[in-house]
């Protein structure tokens, strides 16, 4: 798709989401902040599986971490600013993804799939097990953070239409972030070790520390949308790192297109419309809406992204007969 059509779409679903508080609706407002806090949550874990090659299914520890984080501080020390408690839970993410990803990484293919799991399933029964995150019943967020700057607070999370807005804002600031990062060199080692990670190595590059690199920013990226989840419903449970959550995740970046960011926040948000569509629908939704994505997985190869292409394709050979 030519560059500046791309940038003309872009602005026009950013303006379009923007414009959702208009409704009046609530039920909206907050359906499109989780969908918004979700592609941030896909956008990490296609930044492992669509650019670097890693198919993890433990992403939702991190997702988790960071939204028991908030809980937890809340609960022992009040009302947290902003500014502090954010860069914590995103910190306390990539901190468990690096010491996660040490040993993971060291695996490939299925084992590196299933070591990824056994560390999500162990750090969610912490949650669910031990008093530390309140058991089963998980934890109700005691105060939401304050966003002051001394005296002066530029917006209000308490307050609906602020929220919404800073997740957002933050999606778009992790987009861009991770244009950038796929950009740099760095970015370009990653796809190199996707493609050929054998060809990387005799080139001299350490692929152990770019993927170790990798799979730790992931799992930060990842806090952020479970600090944005915490702050948005003011509360959290163990399911929030269940291997549920990590396959809904990846179903998210498969539908919408591995290797695309655009893609995974497509993913994101027709995934979420989906569930809450066909959850109002009837009490099976969630086998309505498993064959739903089975049959857009085998007929619609290479996800959302891939309809125009093949649209274009379509038309090309109609004209050439």
């Amino acid at each position: 798709m030519n560059t500046h059509v791309s940038l003309i779409l872009k602005l026009i679903a950013v303006i379009a989401i923007a414009c959702v508080p208009l409704s009046g609706e609530s039920f909206y407002v907050e359906l499109v902040a989780k969908m918004l806090l979700m592609a941030i949550f896909a956008m990490s874990l296609d930044l492992l599986v669509g650019f670097t090659g890693l198919v993890s299914f433990g992403h939702a520890a991190y997702f988790g971490i960071a939204a028991y984080s908030v809980a937890l501080f809340s609960a022992n020390f009040g009302q947290m600013s902003l500014w502090v408690l954010l860069p914590a839970a995103i910190l306390l993410s990539a901190l468990a993804a690096l010491v996660i990803g040490f040993f993971a990484i060291r695996t490939k293919g299925i084992y590196f799939i299933m070591v990824t799991l056994a560390f999500a399933q162990m750090a969610y029964f912490v949650f669910h097990d031990t008093p530390v995150g309140g058991g089963s019943d998980g934890m109700f967020l005691d105060a939401r953070p304050s966003t002051a700057i001394g005296s002066w607070v530029p917006f209000d999370l308490d307050n609906e239409l602020h929220m919404f807005y800073f997740a957002l804002a933050m999606m778009l600031l992790v987009y861009a972030f991770l244009q950038r990062v796929l950009q740099s060199p760095f970015g370009r080692v990653l796809m190199g070790i996707k493609s050929n990670e054998h060809r990387m190595q005799s080139l001299g590059y350490y692929t152990f520390g770019y993927k170790l690199a990798a799979f730790s920013l992931a799992g930060g990226l990842g806090g952020v949308a479970g600090f944005l989840y915490a702050v948005l419903f003011g509360y959290v449970t163990p399911e929030l790192l269940s291997w549920h959550e990590s396959g809904n995740v990846l179903l998210m970046v498969i539908l919408g297109g591995m290797g695309s960011l655009v893609g995974a926040v497509m993913g994101a948000f027709v995934f979420e419309a989906m569930r809450e569509f066909f959850a109002d629908i009837t009490k099976y939704w969630q086998l309505l809406m498993g064959s739903v994505i089975v049959a857009l997985v085998l007929f619609m190869p290479g996800g959302l992204t891939a309809i125009p292409g093949r649209i274009k394709r379509a038309l090309q050979g109609g004209a050439a007969k």
